[in-house]
């Protein structure tokens, strides 16, 4: 379920003040990848330049031309980065987030453009990739950072390099390849809260040909809050492990394939919200600590897993075609027990289930010549997303002489797509580069929705006995979404050191249907006093939405190798945005809301322009002593989103009264790092000191401004230390997180009295508060 405040407020201002400190963070912090390379012959160091696949084939950064922010396994380790999420801290105009009520569920948005909602029926609209294989669902996307080689954020619609057209951009999760040598690591952290993490990671070689190696890993940590109602159950806790093997296997030096599976159960507590309002009925009184909770649902018990298997064979055909075949199977199921209401009264109780499966195949030709690289692929996706929940309004029902009112939602999903992409460059001159590129896409989606009104509290799909008073919702219905999208670019590079681009790309995202929609909710369109089938679908169903975007980039290389810097101007225009809603619904006329309905409008045009800024630099050599290095970089991320037109349920043009949800107008972050060679008891190695800082400017969780849940400006500051020996075995990290224990809300659900309940629900979720762990790593190789 989804919501949209009734609030309007106040108008999104840039503040001075702000504005300082966000120029202050960007002349005392760092980008990610600041890594040094060896030193030249004159003893002078550089910056190392860095390698991507942006573009289906390996390249440097500095000639990609691409807004993509690429983050190597040992910058992670250096910035003590847990997961995913912490990656939108230190990349512009990117907002990564756990999503409400969930501890693994993902909520992605870069440049404006994303999904909140992570029912059945609704597309990311960014893409998350495990080695190239599309994660068709949010579910358990929050993926935990190990046995990683790099990752890899790419801004802006993605569709003729990548399996799956995605209209907001695409995060690239690459884990390592196997070594022809046998290694193995070890990791553990200790910190607060008594996290207590581990992780074993290996690999060996069979025979000349032939590896397999693969990685185990269990993260746990106590709540940061309790459940003051349920005793044994934490708030915000963390209890869940991961594995991944591969096989990979050269029967010929132009062979290679590569087996792997991955697997990920979580057992944490169900993570619930903390209430900003005293309780309408019970007179609950707020919580002093926003981590508590005093939540009364806890059926079914909180439970995640998740899975997928997936072939690589790639074959260098000849000198300048290789073919790929990638191949994927995905699952996950997750129980959870949603308190709306975080009361232990079942006033606004969610019990749900999620459960998605998908096959994917995806076949590719890369072509590289003396001019002439490129990409040419066919992609098809078979996938079920499945949601039930039970709405529970007991107190509700309570009023209404309906024991254990329930409002059941049943949405059944199918997705079959299938598409076609190609992009290719062509070397004009040395310095001159022109690249085409399109993709055709063609979406199929059906859809099951049963809802209906129940009595007797939690429904059969729960475990409970609820009997079926009425059905609100019989739908069965298909549609068909296809488009093509092209992309163009130029790129001058005057020398070795600069690159210009400019590009122009489409994006598509296709339409759907909405799981929580209610058929007999269904206007009368045509004014005949009948509601008819087609009418019913076109109330169901939503349209696709689509981006056009410009953007012009410059990448230099200065000062001889000691700086980097990528500056991007973006310009995009956002059509038939997809917007999710519900609002509770009186069903008899009482003015009490009994039920809930679903609504998905393509009901807004925007534009969406912005700057973004990245960059890194050797300040200081020799520092000190001889050896020590201070280097310096920066991310910086403004966006100027506005809607032009934005069409409420009742038909009028409310576009000035709407601002974009989770896009803060500011975004500033990086690192600081002071690296230096030491000598601590005969062991020789490097010690790093790596501070970083990232702020964001306010920002809104939903369309229409919330006084309670919109977010004003926040800074997060982070402390690593890290010795790393001479050998390469030993690594000792000492690292601090939000030092400052800054108190700053991701999510929340907003449905105050007389919505839906009686208690008014107007809950928030938080980010994680100050923590601090020892990090400890040991490598055999």
């Amino acid at each position: 379920m989804t919501q949209q405040s009734h609030e309007t407020g106040r108008q999104a201002s840039l503040r001075p003040t702000r504005l300082a400190l966000a120029v202050a963070l960007a002349l005392t912090a760092a980008a990610p990848g600041a890594v040094l390379a060896q030193s030249t012959d004159q003893g002078t160091r550089l910056l190392e330049e860095v390698t991507v696949t942006a573009q289906r084939r390996e390249q440097s950064l500095m000639d990609v031309p691409v807004a993509v922010t690429a983050f190597t396994g040992d910058d992670l380790d250096r910035m003590g980065a847990l997961d995913i999420i912490q990656l939108s801290q230190v990349t512009p105009n990117t907002t990564l987030e756990v999503s409400r009520g969930t501890n693994t569920t993902l909520t992605a948005f870069i440049r404006g453009v994303g999904q909140q909602d992570p029912v059945a029926g609704f597309e990311s609209g960014v893409g998350i990739y495990l080695d190239d294989v599309y994660m068709n669902r949010p579910q358990a996307a929050v993926l935990d950072i190990y046995d990683v080689e790099r990752i890899e954020v790419l801004r802006g619609p993605q569709g003729t390099l990548y399996g799956r057209n995605t209209i907001g951009g695409a995060i690239k999760y690459v884990t390592r390849r196997l070594s022809d040598t046998p290694e193995f690591k070890l990791r553990g952290r200790a910190g607060n809260y008594n996290m207590l993490d581990f992780t074993a990671t290996g690999s060996v070689p069979l025979s000349d040909t032939f590896r397999i190696g693969g990685s185990f890993a269990s993260f746990n940590r106590d709540g940061f809050g309790d459940n003051l109602n349920l005793p044994g159950l934490e708030n915000y806790n963390k209890d869940s492990w991961g594995a991944r093997i591969s096989a990979e296997w050269e029967p010929a030096d132009d062979l290679f394939f590569r087996l792997s599976a991955d697997w990920v159960q979580d057992d944490s507590d169900p993570r619930q919200g903390h209430r900003l309002t005293v309780g309408q009925l019970s007179g609950a009184p707020i919580l002093d600590d926003v981590f508590d909770t005093r939540a009364g649902l806890n059926n079914p018990e909180q439970d995640v897993e998740a899975s997928g298997i997936s072939l690589l064979a790639e074959w260098q055909a000849t000198e300048k075609v290789q073919l790929r075949a990638i191949l994927a199977h995905r699952e996950d199921t997750s129980w959870t027990p949603i308190d709306f209401d975080s009361l232990p009264t079942e006033d606004l109780d969610v019990p749900a289930l999620y459960e998605n499966e998908q096959d994917s195949i995806e076949l590719q030709a890369v072509f590289t010549g003396e001019r002439w690289n490129g990409v040419a692929g066919l992609y098809y996706l078979d996938a079920n997303a499945f949601t039930g929940f039970d709405v529970i309004l007991a107190t509700t029902g309570d009023l209404l002489g309906l024991p254990g009112l329930n409002a059941f939602t049943s949405g059944d999903v199918d997705t079959e797509t299938w598409s076609a992409f190609a992009d290719f460059t062509y070397d004009i001159s040395d310095q001159w580069s022109v690249s085409v590129g399109g993709r055709y896409t063609d979406d199929k989606r059906s859809s099951r929705v049963l809802r209906q009104t129940m009595i007797g509290g939690t429904s059969e799909l729960f475990g409970g006995t609820a009997i079926p008073i009425a059905v609100t919702s019989d739908f069965n219905g298909s549609k068909s979404f296809d488009k093509f999208t092209p992309r163009f670019s130029v790129q001058w590079r005057p020398n070795e050191d600069h690159s210009l681009y400019l590009s122009w790309s489409e994006g598509f995202k296709g339409g759907s249907f909405d799981p929580r929609g209610q058929t007999t909710a269904t206007p009368d369109f045509n004014g005949d006093g009948v509601v008819s089938d087609d009418e019913v679908f076109q109330f169901m169903a939503f349209e696709p939405e689509e981006v056009e975007s410009i953007e012009f980039g410059i990448k230099s290389t200065l000062f001889g190798g000691r700086m980097f810097s990528n500056l991007a101007v973006f310009f995009g225009s956002y059509k038939d945005v997809q917007i999710p809603g519900s609002i509770g619904q009186d069903t008899d006329g009482d003015g009490v809301s009994d039920s809930f309905i679903g609504i998905t409008t393509n009901a807004a045009d925007a534009d969406i322009n912005g700057v973004e800024w990245e960059g890194q630099a050797i300040l200081a050599q020799d520092l000190g002593r001889a050896g020590a290095d201070l280097s310096l970089g920066w991310a910086i991320g403004y966006i100027d989103a506005e809607y032009n037109e934005y069409i409420d349920v009742n038909g009028e043009d409310v576009a000035d009264q709407r601002v974009f949800q989770n896009t803060p107008e500011w975004t500033v972050a990086g690192i600081l790092t002071y690296s230096t060679p030491v000598n601590w008891f005969g062991l020789g190695g490097t010690f790093d000191v790596v501070t970083s800082a990232s702020y964001r400017d306010d920002h809104s969780q939903f369309e229409i401004p919330n006084p309670f849940l919109d977010q004003d400006s926040y800074t997060l500051w982070d402390v690593s230390l890290v010795w790393s020996d001479d050998s390469g075995h030993w690594q000792v990290g000492l690292h601090g997180k939000n030092l400052t224990d800054e108190e700053y809300k991701v999510a929340g659900y907003y449905y105050p009295f007389p919505t839906l309940g009686l208690e008014g629900t107007v809950t928030a979720f938080y980010g994680n508060p100050r923590q601090y762990w020892l990090d400890v790593q040991y490598r055999w190789f």
